[in-house]
């Protein structure tokens, strides 16, 4: 499992996060404090607290190639150190 903090912030950005990621093949969740839930869901988004920082949570399915690939289209929601 990968872990990475995002931020999300505009209904527009969630409806890009979620065409980007429901073109991946592996489960995705996306963690706001103690509710977590299906990354490729625009309600579940919705429900989340989107003016704080969240925890994306990729399930690799098959390699890490595909991690990378994902985590480099997702790259502008990445929170950087």
């Amino acid at each position: 499992m990968t872990e990475k903090k995002i931020k999300i912030t505009t209904i527009e950005d969630v409806k890009q996060f979620v065409t980007t990621v429901t073109m991946f093949v592996g489960d995705v969740d996306v963690v706001s404090g103690r509710y977590t839930v299906d990354a490729k869901s625009l309600m579940g988004l919705f429900s989340l607290d989107l003016s704080s920082e969240l925890t994306l949570r990729i399930h690799v399915p098959q390699s890490d190639y595909e991690c990378g690939e994902l985590l480099s289209k997702l790259d502008s929601f990445i929170v950087k150190d």
